[in-house]
């Protein structure tokens, strides 16, 4: 039995050079033996949904890894961003919610539990942290106003997981295809907010674990805390 009102989307197209690994950073072990991806799909599976990764650099070797989940191809994975590879995925998805996902992020269960219970459209931050190299949020009436790394006096950190309710997904699939081949698929919230008002609602897990491992210090932090 599946969860029928949400979809998981997990992109795995990059090619995450700044690890400094020859595999896709998804398949990077962490301390128990599995995966990054693994744990990805162990959680969502844990909550019946139903999982499409975007895939692109060495997409075989995650295929091969993950036989179970549906997939969707990014051919231009080496010279685009999130927005596109988002993209790939989004625009074959009908009514149903869209629930994605950084496939370099490790996180605790209940950040789902947390997420699937929004009745908005949903940003999921930190608000303990902001990194120099994050993506940071400001606020307006309660909603996401500024959205990217470029944003001053940040509220707090995007951490990767956000959600999109069905009755959005057609316009923001608008806004990913508009935005500019290198922008990350925030860019495209941000635009969708600016330009049609939408709401997205900041969800603050700063009292749980989660990290996007894009250095080798985020890994061994990751390694440290799970």
């Amino acid at each position: 039995m599946t969860n029928e009102s949400v979809v998981a989307v997990i992109l795995l197209a990059g090619m995450g050079s700044r690890l400094g690994s020859p595999k896709p950073k998804s398949m990077t072990e962490l301390s128990n033996g599995e995966s990054i991806l693994e744990r990805q799909v162990r959680i969502l599976k844990s909550f019946d949904l139903p999982i499409v990764g975007v895939v692109g650099f060495k997409k075989d070797l995650i295929m091969e890894a993950a036989p179970d989940m549906l997939f969707a191809y990014n051919p231009n994975y080496d010279t685009t961003n999130t927005s596109k590879s988002l993209l790939c995925a989004a625009k074959n998805i009908k009514n149903k919610d869209i629930l994605w996902i950084n496939g370099d992020v490790v996180y605790d269960e209940e950040i789902i539990a947390r997420v699937l219970k929004q009745e908005k459209s949903t940003v999921v931050v930190n608000n303990a942290s902001v990194a120099e190299e994050e993506i940071k949020y400001t606020l307006n009436d309660g909603y996401i106003n500024e959205l990217s790394k470029q944003v001053t006096n940040g509220l707090g950190e995007a951490l990767g997981i956000n959600l999109v309710k069905k009755e959005m997904v057609e316009e923001y699939c608008g806004y990913l295809d508009k935005v500019e081949d290198q922008d990350y698929f925030e860019k495209a919230m941000e635009l969708m907010i600016t330009e049609a008002g939408a709401k997205f609602y900041p969800l603050d897990v700063s009292d749980l674990k989660c990290i996007e491992v894009d250095f080798q210090d985020d890994l061994n932090r990751a390694l440290e805390l799970f």
